[in-house]
């Protein structure tokens, strides 16, 4: 397994229109729509972070208020929006977990999901199940030959880093480290990731 690189940053919330607009507030620049994730009660936005990785803003779908049963990313349970995980593209991803379970880190089995845009495409990928270790693991993601959502001209928000706090940073290190990538841990007792970002006047700003 070559080593893997971000795909993108999850935030989440219990009401997707404010979780938007808490982006837009902090960064000056607007996700615009992703679309339905239907079966999974949920929708998303989606903006550029630069180097092939994206943000994906993702809270209820109004659209699907039939929706029955727990939402991915244990939407139901989050009280505000929050940046609550990562994900770590992929070419292979059943090689991949192989691979991190020799390195010592179990990420999951893959499962599909899809995403129906507004204009009807369907687009679909294969993914492990929310990262672990509180979010701060990366969950993988295999877009197999679906086209990558950064090349559908998505806004702008550049990403400088990425960083984590957690009660047990070693572990959370380990894991990165077996996936093949790298990330800063600090020691708190409530766990979490920051990204730092640079908004529409050129200043970093913190997204967490």
């Amino acid at each position: 397994m070559s080593d893997l690189v971000l795909d993108h940053l999850v935030y989440a919330g219990p009401d997707l229109e404010e979780a938007v607009e808490r982006v837009a507030e902090l960064t000056g620049v607007t996700p615009v729509r992703g679309g339905r994730h239907v079966g999974f009660g949920t929708a998303n936005y989606l903006a550029d972070l630069g180097a092939g990785a994206y943000l994906e803003v993702v809270g209820p779908d109004p659209d699907q208020p039939e929706h029955i049963g727990p939402r991915p990313f244990g939407i139901d349970e989050l009280i505000a929006p929050a940046l609550i995980t990562w994900a770590a593209r992929v070419d292979g991803i059943d090689e991949a977990i192989a691979e991190a379970r020799r390195r010592g880190y179990d990420p999951g089995e893959a499962s599909e999901m899809s995403r129906t845009t507004d204009d009807g495409e369907l687009l679909a990928w294969r993914l492990t199940g929310a990262g672990g270790l509180d979010g701060l693991a990366p969950f993988l993601i295999d877009w197999g030959s679906t086209p990558h959502p950064t090349t559908r001209g998505l806004p702008s928000i550049p990403l400088l880093m990425v960083t984590g706090v957690h009660p047990e940073p070693a572990a959370v290190e380990a894991a990165v480290r077996a996936l093949g990538m790298d990330m800063l841990v600090r020691r708190d007792t409530k766990p979490g990731l920051v990204a730092v970002l640079t908004n529409s006047a050129g200043k970093q700003v913190a997204l967490s």
